[in-house]
């Protein structure tokens, strides 16, 4: 199971942060937990294939938890998808969907299955499938919201091939019944038993999709024993009124569901759009809890590190620009500033020229030379030490520039020269 993060923002998009989206990979399959604006392109960009999604659950009925869907949809549309695709939703995600395609006057060439949660549920299991299934739970937040567990089944134990072949299997088939949990009979009659053959079953994995929520119980209840709880953390501690108010959590918040859940890792997102530096968050969240990693989009978090590394690698990232000025006169495309810089370090030095003496002036120029050579020097040293830290400057700040030339070679180069040994 790896859990791509593909939108970490709350509410409002930044430069460098998308709305609510995360995408879970399993064996192939993608299931989408909401669908923010602009969720399918940073899918794409993180290496995620959308004709692989299998299902989508809607939280709730926030716009920045919803807004791609359509487009999403309409995408596939245009891919000629042709497999059933399941949204789980509040009740009315139906009717929603199904009026914007009718306005777009768009027959869509695949079913889609709904699978609505009315208000005032306890608790339902969305998706039951032979390997895993999805439950959810009411959330408290200002409107009717949900959170999500996902759950694999538990997978068969490891079979003793050893032990088996001493007791006379040998077929493939009977392998498969005996990890299936049933007992095989052979042909002289010996019944050999599931339970002598077989381990203990494995627990699967497991993820919890808690977002848009003050601390409730059905928080602690979707993320008990889980391998990843991703919950928000939208507020920091110094405005937990302002998170009362708006039903959110603060990174403390966070932290106790994790310590209450005894999860094995807690991963914050949904952050506000005041905080330009989400480890403000971060260091507060594990003050109470660690691990505790925050979400960065597009960045995979695997369950299974050594067996799931470079399945899923992203295409693209996203950085701020640094506004230092050091880096923008090594830009091609720098501010006026840093031109005029430039052209200034460009100019040559005018020197003063040297006074050419007759023999006439030798005794003056002797009588004076004294206390000349004395001044000279004293201004040669000034010189040379500003000089020198014109050249510090130079080579601290120019060692990028690609306006000066590189240095050259102490051994000119031979084609006999192996320098693939360096």
């Amino acid at each position: 199971m790896i859990i791509v993060p593909l939108g970490v923002g709350s509410a409002t998009p930044t430069a460098t942060r998308h709305l609510s989206s995360v995408a879970v990979w399993r064996e192939g399959s993608v299931y989408l937990f909401d669908c923010g604006e602009n969720a399918q392109m940073r899918m794409l960009q993180g290496g995620l294939k959308r004709s692989q999604i299998d299902c989508i659950f809607i939280s709730h009925f926030d716009t920045d938890h919803f807004s791609g869907l359509i487009g999403l949809l309409s995408t596939l549309q245009l891919q000629r998808r042709d497999r059933e695709l399941t949204i789980v939703g509040p009740e009315g995600i139906k009717k929603f969907v199904e009026w914007n395609f009718d306005f777009a006057n768009i027959d869509l060439n695949y079913p889609l299955n709904f699978v609505e949660v009315e208000e005032g549920f306890e608790e339902e299991r969305v998706v039951d499938e032979d390997e895993f299934y999805v439950e959810a739970r009411p959330l408290n937040h200002t409107k009717f919201c949900m959170g999500f567990r996902f759950q694999e089944k538990d997978k068969p134990g490891k079979v003793d091939a050893e032990k088996a072949q001493e007791q006379g299997i040998s077929e493939d088939w009977q392998y498969k019944e005996l990890k299936a949990g049933n007992d095989v009979e052979l042909d002289d009659g010996t019944v050999v038993k599931s339970a002598d053959i077989v381990g203990h079953p494995r627990p699967g994995d497991s993820f919890a999709y808690v977002t848009d929520t003050k601390y409730c119980p059905n928080s602690v209840k979707l993320a008990m024993n889980t391998n990843v709880l991703f919950h928000e953390a939208t507020f920091s501690e110094s405005l937990s009124e302002k998170a009362e108010e708006t039903g959110h959590s603060t990174a403390q918040d966070a932290a106790r569901v994790a310590n209450e859940a005894k999860t094995k890792l807690l991963v914050i997102t949904h952050f506000s759009a005041r905080y330009t530096n989400e480890y403000v968050l971060l260091r507060e969240a594990r003050d109470d809890f660690f691990p505790t990693w925050v979400a960065t989009e597009l960045r995979p978090i695997f369950t299974d590190p050594a067996h799931e590394k470079g399945i899923i690698q992203p295409k693209v990232y996203l950085k701020e620009i640094n506004q230092n000025k050091n880096k923008d006169n090594n830009n091609s495309g720098g501010s006026s500033s840093g031109n005029k810089k430039s052209r200034s370090r460009k100019k040559k030095k005018r020197f003063r020229k040297r006074k050419n003496y007759s023999g006439k002036d030798k005794k003056s120029r002797n009588k004076y030379s004294k206390s000349n050579d004395s001044d000279s020097g004293k201004k040669r040293k000034r010189r040379s030490k500003s000089s020198s830290k014109k050249n510090n400057n130079k080579n601290n700040n120019g060692g990028n520039n690609g306006d000066q030339r590189q240095p050259k070679q102490i051994t000119p180069r031979t084609p006999f020269d192996d320098f693939d040994r360096f």
